[in-house]
């Protein structure tokens, strides 16, 4: 469109010098300048630098698709655009930012087998021998979405309880958290896994004596998918264009990928380089010697019009909370005899971390558990003597930390990276699992703020559903999509409306060092947007997680429509 327009502009002064001056003044009037559409009629709502409300009825474009001005109701508009849309009085926001997502697993989770709906053990059976059946020529049954905690189980589910179903072809199936995997028998012979098979470090293998039942948790689960067919590109390639679909369709325009492959990269390039990128992704490789294979010494670019960019390294401090595999201070309290498991050493940590920042790449270190959160935070502060300037460590989830490590958070420049309805799915699990005593900085979102630290919030998909409007409902409610329990769980951690919308925006784009590309339609900034059926700041709780997206526009492009 650039192009285009200064081919416009040169014809006009050419041929009639009186516009030579109306455009020359069109040029210097500020916020004006090179403007070519408008979004007009609309209930514009947006949050500033200071997390203050802002209302506008027009949003002017420029040719490139960054914004140049919103406009107020008696704003005068600009004589001459390329276009003009009339949004009829419904409501714009800024696009979401998912601050912590996975993209091709989102992808791949809609094209597999996907458990995230069942209710029970046999509800769940019945959905992999239907899916089976009517999937006779696939050599292994793969998927995931499982919990056994919602379905009131007790116990984690058994390779007999699979072979019951399917037996005549391997079945390997990721629990909702991605940190176990089920198998069924077919599958532990095709991995080569005996009674004498050892769990890897950083790993459990669920068993009965020295028996394994089937479940193998967080560096387990590679001693399965070794064996497991890998998918082929044009299939990566499939899932992304799924998972694109669904972001946009939430109103996702942005989102941080942790724990980008390389094969996931060469995924989002192929995209970027088809025209077929859409939404925005913020990539942290997984571990460093993916960044350095992507980037070399350094972050790469922004790429494709500010799509693409692979800027920091992601690490696993420990497991999940679900699977037992949170590294805490005490035991659980539903399983005396376990801590969890912390993933790397102390030395390994800094090694890693220190690895990654000697080049500036930014590190995200997944931490659950208390003990996990604290290693974490002991690392950084060994750290910033050494690489100094805008770091900005993530910790990611950051669920169960000792009240005593909360203002921790608050130096450094540690940002922590939420996700809200982990709260509302976790929280009588939370309960079972560290007992009352242990919940007073359990998903504490709202000490988080008050320590200092930078609030990110994202949903974990495929996890949770990246629905951010279900996530900003939680976090200023602390409430399930069921209004339970009432007055909220842990109320004290609530943050307000706004803060929570600031953290699925401007906080977001800041956590991926992208607050001046995107995140608030500020002057400037890329024109990412969303059209919604609402106003999020009137409705009550229940009709926030109600709300449609009807639109989706990246860069000043309409990218979804909602049929």
């Amino acid at each position: 469109m650039l192009t285009t327009s200064r081919a416009r502009l040169a014809t006009s002064l050419l041929s009639a010098p009186t516009l030579y001056a109306v455009a020359l003044s069109a040029l210097i009037l500020p916020g004006v300048a090179g403007a070519d559409a408008l979004i007009d009629n609309v209930n514009g709502i947006t949050l500033d630098k200071d997390g203050k409300v802002v209302r506008f009825t027009g949003l002017l474009m420029s040719p490139d698709g960054k914004v140049v001005k919103l406009l107020a109701e008696n704003d005068k508009r600009p004589a001459k655009l390329d276009w003009r849309a009339d949004e009829h009085g419904k409501v714009l926001l800024p696009g979401f930012i998912d601050a912590h997502g996975h993209v091709m697993e989102l992808g791949f989770r809609a094209l597999e087998l996907d458990l995230s709906g069942a209710t029970s053990l046999e509800d769940a059976k019945a959905r992999i021998a239907a899916y089976a059946a009517a999937n006779p020529d696939r050599k292994w049954i793969v998927g995931g979405g499982w919990n056994q905690e919602a379905w009131a189980l007790g116990r984690f589910p058994t390779a007999a309880d699979l072979d019951a179903v399917v037996s005549d072809r391997p079945v390997w199936l990721q629990r909702a958290d991605g940190h176990a995997g089920w198998a069924n028998s077919a599958a532990m012979k095709a991995a080569g896994i005996t009674a004498k098979t050892l769990a890897p470090a950083g790993g459990r293998i669920e068993k009965t004596g020295t028996v394994p039942t089937g479940v193998f948790v967080d560096s387990a689960r590679e001693l399965v998918e070794k064996a497991a067919p890998q998918p082929l590109p044009k299939e990566r390639d499939f899932a992304f264009l799924k998972a694109q679909e669904a972001l946009l369709s939430h109103g996702i325009t942005a989102t941080s990928d942790m724990g980008s492959s390389m094969d996931d990269w060469l995924s989002y390039r192929r995209a970027g380089d088809s025209g077929a990128l859409r939404v925005r992704i913020m990539s942290y490789a997984f571990g460093v010697d993916t960044a350095i294979r992507i980037g070399g010494s350094g972050p790469t670019p922004w790429l494709y019009a500010d799509k693409l960019r692979m800027g920091g390294v992601k690490l696993y401090a420990d497991g999940a909370l679900g699977s037992r595999g949170a590294w805490l201070k005490a035991p659980y309290s539903d399983a005396p005899g376990q801590t969890g498991a912390g993933f790397m050493s102390d030395d390994v940590m800094r090694n890693l971390m220190s690895r990654a920042a000697v080049d500036h790449y930014q590190v995200a270190v997944h931490a659950i558990g208390d003990r996990a959160n604290a290693e974490v935070l002991g690392a950084i502060d060994d750290m910033v003597d050494t690489y100094k300037g805008d770091r900005r460590w993530r910790i990611e989830h950051a669920q169960i930390v000792d009240p005593v490590d909360l203002p921790r958070f608050g130096k450094n420049g540690i940002i922590a990276s939420m996700q809200p309805t982990h709260e509302t799915s976790d929280r009588t699990m939370a309960e079972a699992r560290l007992g009352p005593a242990r919940l007073a900085g359990a998903y504490a979102w709202a000490s988080m703020l008050r320590n200092g630290a930078t609030l990110a919030f994202g949903s974990d998909y495929p996890v949770e559903q990246p629905d951010a409007f279900a996530g900003w409902a939680a976090a200023f409610t602390r409430q399930g999509a069921d209004g339970q329990p009432y007055g909220g769980w842990r109320p004290e951690e609530r943050v307000t409306r706004e803060q929570a919308w600031w953290a699925f925006t401007g906080a977001a784009a800041y956590a991926g060092f992208a607050e001046e590309k995107f995140g608030r339609l500020g002057v400037g900034q890329r024109a990412d947007f969303i059209i919604v059926d609402r106003d999020p700041l009137l409705a009550s709780p229940t009709d926030l997680r109600a709300t449609k997206v009807e639109q989706t526009w990246v860069g000043g492009e309409k990218v979804f429509t909602r049929p």
